[in-house]
Formats: structure tokens, C-alpha cells, sequence
């Protein structure tokens, strides 16, 4: 973990670059981006398994043991906001990347679900179980609907408006 600190710490200079101030040079930027191999001196993954390739060097074994001994709900949810956090930063998935983009093209869209589904994968990699991308994108997915429905079904109408359509001038 001591390795994950220290390279969170050095990928911060990087976050103090000036915002993209309109679409169309977000769009420019992350065009680039997601060509990019390293990013602030950051080598970018290529995919998911080029993802648990890279975890594998940069984990040290003490933390992959301790990490492959927990549930992997457990690991997922304990590891979200720090191992997470930094996978998420560093790897790109706000501002776009090669990896974020193949997890885009994949229908993962959220940095925090492309985030879960690279720990999730790299725990299951540890514990030698099938990684089943395509499972886990449909449960994330499934996941994202019903958070929708649940807040479209929970939603309050701010204004509702009735309208009466007057018949034209052929009486119709």
C-alpha cells in the first residue's frame, strides 16, 4: 500500500492543469488522451488485462495476499475510495484514457464503475476465479437501470402544466 501512496503522490503535480473551457476542446483533449500510452508519466493500461498485468508488478505481495484473502465484495467496497481512488486518478477515467475508453466501448461509462470493475477483476485474477467481463458489465449495467427507475420512481414533479388545444379555424 506504501507503493500506492507513493505514486498517488507523485501523479499530483499533474492534476493542477488548467480545465478544457469548452466542448469542443474536452473533445480535442480526450481524442488525444485516449491514444496516449502514458499519461503524466503514467503508463495507461490497454485493456483490462493489461490492467491486472500492471497491478500485479506494481502491488507488493504482502498487499495482494491480505488483498486476495477478503470476500470480493468486501475488497470492492473496503478498497473504493483508496485503491479505487487511485486506479480512477491515475488510470485517467474522468478525463479519458486508452482504458477508459476501452471500458466505454465495453458499456462501462462511470469512472467509479470502471474503477470497481478493474478491482473486482484483479481480485478474482488473485483468486485464479473467471474474471467474466461480460457478467460483471451486465450486472453494472443492471445496476445503473435500476438506480435510474429508483430515482425517476422516487422523483418529485417540480411544475405540471395542462394545456387546452383550441380547435383551427376548420373546426376540427
Amino acid at each position: 500500500m506504501l507503493l500506492l501512496v507513493l505514486l498517488t503522490l507523485a501523479a499530483g503535480p499533474s492534476w493542477g492543469q488548467k480545465p478544457p473551457e469548452t466542448e469542443q476542446e474536452f473533445d480535442e483533449g480526450y481524442q488525444q488522451r485516449i491514444q496516449m500510452e502514458y499519461i503524466a508519466g503514467v503508463y495507461i493500461p490497454k485493456d483490462i488485462s493489461d490492467a491486472i498485468a500492471q497491478l500485479n508488478k506494481l502491488v507488493d505481495r504482502e498487499s495482494k495476499a491480505k488483498f486476495k484473502s477478503v470476500s470480493e465484495d468486501e475488497a470492492v467496497h473496503k478498497l473504493y475510495f483508496s485503491f479505487g481512488r487511485w486506479i480512477t486518478l491515475n488510470w485517467g477515467f474522468y478525463e479519458g484514457s486508452r482504458l477508459s475508453d476501452a471500458l466505454r466501448r465495453m458499456g462501462v461509462y462511470h469512472p467509479d464503475d470502471m474503477s470497481q470493475l478493474i478491482i473486482r477483476s484483479f481480485h478474482r485474477s488473485l483468486n485464479q476465479k473467471p474474471i467474466d467481463v461480460k457478467g460483471q458489465v451486465e450486472a453494472i449495467q443492471a445496476e445503473q437501470k435500476k438506480r435510474l427507475d429508483e430515482r425517476l420512481h422516487q422523483g418529485t414533479i417540480l411544475y405540471e402544466e395542462k394545456r387546452q388545444v383550441k380547435p383551427d379555424s376548420s373546426g376540427q
